[in-house]
């Protein structure tokens, strides 16, 4: 089975043409580097719950967006490698640094998960 990162994070929404440029590099670099699938996917259809939901999971703000991402690797042995490789990539030097992101990374949650059912 594989093994797959998963993001969700904040974006404001007038920066969204900035992440997307950000996302397609991260795409390009992650498959380079051997990962297997590379999605990031905006918001459409997800309201406040009344205990949780996508929006209170990242304190979205006004004038912000939900951005649900995850990549998928053949185990988390090659997640480790590939992400090892990535993060040396000189490409993503100027996304190091927090204050270049287009998003408010504090509020940006992720993890490591097994694939344990895939149809």
């Amino acid at each position: 089975m594989s093994y797959v990162d998963g993001f969700v994070l904040a974006v404001p929404t007038k920066n969204l043409a900035a992440y997307k440029r950000m996302a397609k590099l991260g795409a390009k670099i992650w498959m380079e580097h051997g990962a297997l699938e590379y999605r990031e996917c905006v918001a459409d259809d997800v309201k406040p719950g009344k205990l949780t939901s996508f929006p209170q999971s990242v304190k979205l703000k006004k004038g912000e967006t939900v951005v649900f991402s995850w990549i998928v690797y053949k185990s988390r042995a090659s997640r480790d490698r590939i992400n090892a490789k990535v993060m040396k990539d000189p490409r993503l030097a100027e996304f190091m640094d927090p204050k270049s992101l287009p998003f408010d990374g504090k509020r940006m949650f992720w993890g490591g998960f097994k694939t344990f059912v895939k149809a």
